[in-house]
């Protein structure tokens, strides 16, 4: 079966693949149209269904997994697809080996930074905390990925999204005197609640709990719940609940509260650094030298120069 970067101008395009994003539109006669995301393993473009019938939002739907029969199209020097048809695909139609993107990085490295991270955690109760979750989850740690799209999408990107946050983090702690125990223990639980936020054994998508509550909430929850088991009574729950809380930074964003210590807000800079290179990144490297990338949506809709 064909993978995305494979399809050129003119093709005509069928097969499966998830639906990474998607939203209506409505053209200049009044009529609906749906803006499509698709992508596999190896690469994403966008798509346009422009006759839209009541089954079709039913079947494209952010998550989902659709087979399509399409054209492809060069728009404004980028490649889209003409969706023709639509259709749902059972999970046992699925062909796992088309979605499953592997880390950048070897996922027995990753483990050992990982590892390394928690084993330089000098602090009683960080550790215990840790010890804590590593034992709940376990596996699911080290191959979910840190979202269903965006940044990180892939497996073991959770794993990755911490690492490399843990990395930025250990320098940043040399400069500047925080409690770097703190730091570390909270860029490593900081979006494991996504385990619960997210589901599906091949394609990710949002749980109901995840829709309702949300991972920062749903965190915030099992670290208490944790503290509670292991029978601490030092503010280090309290302060990391904190953390968990605050780190996307902004209310608009989904904290609940801003980071109101010096930890919390290291974790909302770093968390905020490395998901917005990532995706800046990812749109290069679908751009050739000397040109701009399509909108970044997730950055105010911005475009970057890939220099020669």
């Amino acid at each position: 079966m064909k993978m995305l970067c494979e399809y050129k101008d003119g093709e005509h395009i069928t097969g499966q693949f998830l639906v990474s994003n998607v939203s209506k539109g409505t053209n200049a006669n009044g009529g609906q149209y749906l803006n499509v995301e698709l992508r596999d393993a190896s690469a994403s473009m966008n798509a346009k269904k422009w006759e839209v019938a009541s089954k079709d939002e039913e079947i494209v739907v952010s998550g989902n997994v659709i087979y399509i029969d399409g054209e492809v199209l060069k728009y404004k020097e980028s490649l889209q697809i003409k969706l023709l048809n639509v259709r749902a695909v059972d999970l046992d139609e699925i062909d796992p080996t088309k979605f499953l993107k592997q880390p950048p990085i070897p996922k027995e490295e990753l483990i050992k930074k990982f590892n390394k991270y928690v084993d330089e955690v000098e602090n009683e109760d960080c550790k215990k905390i840790l010890n804590y979750f590593i034992n709940k989850y376990n596996n699911q740690i080290y191959d979910y990925p840190a979202a269903s799209s965006i940044h990180h999408e892939y497996m073991s990107g959770l794993l990755v999204h911490c690492t490399t946050m843990a990395e930025i983090a250990e320098k940043l702690c040399e400069i500047y005197p925080v409690n770097k125990d703190l730091v570390i223990t909270s860029v490593l639980l900081h979006d494991i609640g996504k385990i619960t936020e997210l589901e599906g054994p091949i394609v990710y998508k949002y749980s109901l709990k995840g829709k309702l509550i949300g991972h920062i909430s749903i965190m915030a929850a099992e670290i208490d719940e944790a503290a509670k088991e292991l029978g601490l009574t030092s503010e280090t729950p309290l302060l990391l609940q904190h953390a968990i809380l605050s780190h996307h930074g902004q209310l608009e964003y989904g904290s609940p509260v801003l980071p109101e210590t010096a930890e919390a807000l290291m974790l909302s800079l770093v968390d905020n650094l490395d998901s917005k290179m990532v995706i800046t990144l990812k749109a290069l490297e679908e751009t050739k030298d000397g040109e701009f990338t399509n909108k970044v949506y997730p950055l105010d809709g911005r475009t970057f120069y890939k220099h020669k």
